[in-house]
């Protein structure tokens, strides 16, 4: 099939789905925790959502809530630590949203880190293509020493390390964790 160039950017507006916004990141975290696993590099796996299914319809729910509120996303086991993790996407160009990380998840990244827990936030600047991973120390800093209820993203460019994408492993968080985040 050949597109004519000039018409490609009304093509492609014919095409866009909507309906796993925000799911870029996620699926190029998956693809990564398959990488480490298929590599016996770490075990790190999503975590799925608590839900109680209300009712089923010839096997189909029609009617769920979520039952409680999850912790973070991500945890797993790498070199004998603990790891624990939220992903995060924004579209915004200057900032993160610190309202995007919950309450319970901030206290549970706390008590991860008063463990023992590797523990760190990895953000995707949409806009800008580039992944970065927080440190929850760093996170925690901010948050106790500001009042703004956004990260600058240059913040990010200062305190957070900018993860480069590959084909394989295409997120390769452990790398900036053997590096950068106390492993011996």
């Amino acid at each position: 099939m050949v597109i004519n160039l000039i018409n490609y950017s009304k093509f492609q507006k014919n095409i866009i789905n909507y309906d796993n916004r925000g799911m870029t990141l996620e699926n190029d975290l998956n693809i990564t925790n398959s990488f480490y696993l298929d590599k016996d590099i770490a075990i790190v796996y999503k975590k799925p959502t608590p839900v109680k299914v209300v009712k089923q319809i010839s096997g189909k729910i029609t009617n769920a809530y979520f039952e409680s509120p999850s912790t973070t996303d991500y945890n797993g086991i790498y070199k004998g630590y603990y790891i624990d993790f939220e992903a995060k996407e924004t579209t915004s160009k200057t900032s993160f949203p610190i309202k995007n990380i919950h309450s319970h998840q901030i206290d549970h990244m706390r008590k991860v880190i008063n463990h023992g827990g590797i523990c760190f936030i990895i953000i995707r600047f949409t806009k800008q293509n580039e992944t970065y991973l927080l440190f929850a120390k760093d996170f925690f800093s901010f948050i106790n020493d500001n009042k703004r209820k956004s990260l600058p993203y240059l913040f990010f460019k200062e305190k957070a390390y900018l993860i480069k994408e590959k084909l394989a492993p295409r997120i390769d968080y452990i790398n900036i964790i053997e590096n950068f985040g106390g492993i011996k």
